[in-house]
């Protein structure tokens, strides 16, 4: 327990910006791991659980409650696994990266 007046206060203010927190940082976990879900089961829904998880990240970020960074590297790796996403050929199998083949050019 803290004697310090300052360092008290500063610790009511903590547990209070953690609280506020929780449900924010907690929402976005949870719409991440719902459009994590849905790229397993190849729903046809999963362009809008990935767009409504970004969203929460955005507003996690802005509020402070994650890093920027974390952020943009979060939905990065959502958008990435969207642009490789087939609903149809896509029944919980992830999907191999296919290597491309670079065209040499004859000289």
């Amino acid at each position: 327990m803290a004697n310090i007046q300052s360092q008290i206060k500063r610790n009511r203010q903590n547990e209070k910006r953690r609280l506020r927190n929780r449900n924010v940082r907690g929402a976005a976990r949870t719409a991440v791991n719902l459009a994590r879900k849905a790229f397993e089961e190849g729903n046809p829904e999963t362009k809008d659980a990935v767009l409504k998880a970004i969203s929460a990240v955005d507003k996690a970020a802005e509020k402070g409650v994650i890093h920027k960074n974390a952020a943009a590297r979060r939905k990065g790796r959502l958008m990435k696994k969207l642009v490789t996403f087939t609903p149809d050929a896509n029944f919980g199998e992830d999907k191999k990266k296919g290597a491309k083949k670079s065209a040499k050019k004859s000289e």
